[in-house]
């Protein structure tokens, strides 16, 4: 991991890797043939040898797997005009106003004539363009590759690392007539098939789930198909700490690896033939995986599961630290980028945190009643599951579920019974009659457990939100905790004097980034495409001036908005922090601010008014030459609002002016501190 993280942000020379690499193999090989004796006089150069051994293989791993050091690459050799050939690597998906899929581009037309490449794009089709294409459909385009791009806004997501994890670097979208498809389609069987049995799995749930939330509920709880999905009881989930109950996980496949084991019980009691064990159980959990879409999370736990089923089978007691650790070097071996991936940092949290704390956790409460037993049991997971999950939890999410120990309570179980029911379902439907029977049972075991969660999450302070720490706060939590553990559980005194200075550490950050949000003052145009949005802020307040559709569209401003409000810990206020003159001209920390976004004439005077920032939104009637003559403009600030073509002709007046100007769209959003 430390060898995967140097290299993404040193950018080290593979050649160095290489060198790195070589040495420490050729010590270890060394130390082979040395005696027992002086091979432990070497420890300390054996441990380091292994340690920079490790690293090597990290940094390599990240280099090779970075599409940049790819020489097919069509990053290489892509120019606009080109025509371009791809390949479908997924079912187009519908969203809102286009189709969406990603491709591989196979070939670049070059000087009449194609050049083989290799590299991943997202396509998005027009709702009227789509022609049957699915998985393995070529298609042939002369329509300029956008470079994907963040939008730059304080605190938001980064989409363009995002996706240059999974190897895409650039976007196209298609009109009808901008694309053919092309003959010469590659759909492996096995895809096929896995496409087949998920096609099957989703029209048997279409069929006898009632209620469209809660089908996308059961589509998303046994195949992770999510396309059904209701937002807002996603956002529910979410809210309430069970969002895990969604996203195929561990939960899943041990549920799954403990059904195989009671169908299996019999052929185990025979010696001559166990060995099926094995054989059925890790191909049926890796078939369950894939056609659940392979994600991280199960396939970390389709890893950890087969590392399980083969050390048992080799009569082997395998230690479930090194078993996690094989799981995880194995993952990053295949794609180091899952690294930063959310789901990967917060299921082996989740993981470690039950292994280590579940059972000291459990055994603080003794009941001989086999109920309560059962309810503290799960509660002890919870509370084990949250110990470690919680600092990432808030780096990522900014906010924390103060009733998941409820919410797991009654979604944990209920979704285990959902599950295998549904497996039932599957089973049954070539009989309508158990399956129709079945399928209403589900349905109002789905709609039950919706219905939970949404009025848990009505529930007075239900979210703890805007919650900020840096990676440094994370770092000092996990030290906490860890250190804490070793005082209590370990009873060495250590554990509590490294923890109190963790924690002190941790008080000093929160208290100096709290005293700086109390003094500053910004002003934030944000990269809305097509919105007006600016926040002035003033010590933990913000006033907002925008498009009030902003404000009522949830989707948006969470998106947007938040992650900024959360960044600088500020709450929206509906008082303006400065003074306000006609014509939109805003005083405010003595910067003056005027705001154009329509048409609006201003007389030229003898002597120039400053203006600090000149903020245009929307498509005004304006003349940046005739405003000249009015205002002295130190800086002008064109927003994602601003038509495209107009932008061009007000940037050459800007340069004619020698005014410097920010492109939003461009540049992302625009952040100025005064103080």
């Amino acid at each position: 991991m430390i060898g995967i993280i140097l290299q993404w942000y040193l950018q080290l020379p593979v050649l160095a890797a290489w060198c790195v690499f070589s040495t420490s193999t050729l010590l270890l090989i060394l130390s082979f043939l040395l005696s027992y004796y002086r091979r432990y006089r070497l420890s300390l150069a054996y441990g380091v040898a292994v340690s920079t051994l490790f690293l090597a293989v990290g940094s390599l791993i990240t280099w090779y797997n970075d599409i940049r050091h790819n020489s097919s690459w069509y990053g290489k050799y892509y120019r606009p005009g080109q025509l371009v050939v791809a390949t479908l690597r997924e079912r187009p998906v519908a969203k809102l106003n286009s189709f969406r899929t990603v491709a591989t581009v196979t070939a670049l037309g070059m000087d009449n004539q194609f050049l083989s490449t290799n590299g991943k794009v997202i396509v998005y089709f027009s709702k009227d363009s789509m022609l049957n294409l699915d998985y393995g459909s070529r298609i042939i385009f002369c329509r300029p590759l956008q470079e994907i791009k963040n939008a730059g806004n304080p605190g938001g997501f980064n989409y363009k690392r995002y996706s240059f994890f999974q190897g895409i670097t650039h976007q196209v979208y298609l009109n009808r007539n901008d694309f053919a498809s092309i003959k010469g389609e590659k759909q492996p069987p096995f895809y096929k098939l896995m496409s087949a049995i998920k096609a099957k799995v989703l029209s048997i749930l279409n069929k006898y789930i009632n209620g469209e939330k809660e089908m996308g509920l059961a589509e998303a709880l046994l195949i992770g198909y999510k396309d059904d999905l209701d937002k807002t009881l996603v956002q529910s989930y979410t809210n309430t700490g069970v969002v895990h109950v969604i996203a195929i996980s561990g939960l899943h496949l041990g549920l799954i690896y403990w059904l195989l084991l009671q169908l299996l019980k019999p052929l185990k009691k025979r010696n001559s033939i166990k060995w099926l064990v094995p054989v059925i159980t890790i191909p049926a959990l890796w078939l369950f995986s894939l056609v659940a879409g392979g994600q991280p999370s199960v396939l970390r736990s389709a890893v950890m599961f087969t590392c399980i089923v083969v050390g048992e089978n080799l009569s082997r007691k395998s230690s479930i630290y090194n078993t996690l650790s094989v799981s995880a070097f194995i993952l990053l071996c295949i794609n180091p980028f899952w690294l930063w991936d959310v789901g990967f940092q917060l299921s082996y949290a989740a993981v470690l945190s039950i292994v280590v704390f579940m059972k000291p956790i459990y055994n603080l409460i003794f009941t001989k009643n086999r109920i309560l037993d059962f309810i503290w049991k799960l509660n002890s997971v919870s509370i084990a599951a949250q110990l470690l999950t919680t600092p990432f939890s808030i780096y990522h999410f900014h906010q924390f579920p103060n009733y998941f120990l409820l919410t797991n309570f009654v979604a944990v179980p209920l979704s285990s019974v959902i599950l295998t029911g549904e497996i039932f379902l599957c089973v049954v439907s070539l009989m309508p009659l158990f399956a129709g029977y079945a399928g209403q049972i589900l349905s109002w075991l789905i709609w039950l457990m919706n219905s939970c969660i949404e009025e848990i999450e009505s529930l007075p302070c239900s979210l703890w939100k805007g919650m900020q720490i840096n990676t440094v706060q994370v770092i000092l939590l996990l030290v906490l905790v860890a250190a804490f553990s070793v005082w209590l559980l370990e009873k060495q005194r250590v554990g509590m004097w490294v923890g109190l200075v963790a924690l002190l550490f941790f008080a000093l950050f929160r208290s100096i980034s709290f005293y700086q949000s109390n003094r500053q003052q910004k002003v934030i145009v944000y990269n809305i495409p097509m919105f007006r949005a600016i926040d002035l802020v003033a010590g933990r307040k913000c006033y907002f001036i925008g498009d009030s559709n902003l404000l009522v569209n949830d989707f948006l401003r969470n998106f947007n908005l938040e992650p900024s409000r959360v960044l600088y810990r500020t709450e929206s206020t509906a008082h303006f922090p400065g003074f306000i003159y006609p014509g939109n001209l805003l005083q405010y920390e003595q910067k003056r601010i005027l705001l154009i976004d329509a048409s609006s004439n201003f007389d030229s005077t003898s002597i120039k008014i400053p203006l600090d920032l000149l903020i245009v939104s929307k498509n005004p009637k304006l003349y940046l030459l005739t405003l000249a003559k009015t205002f002295d403009i130190r800086q002008v600030i064109f927003d994602a609002s601003v038509p495209a073509w107009k932008l061009k002709y007000w940037a050459r007046h800007c340069d004619s002016l020698r005014i410097p100007y920010h492109n939003v769209r461009e540049k992302g959003a625009f952040v100025m501190n005064l103080n």
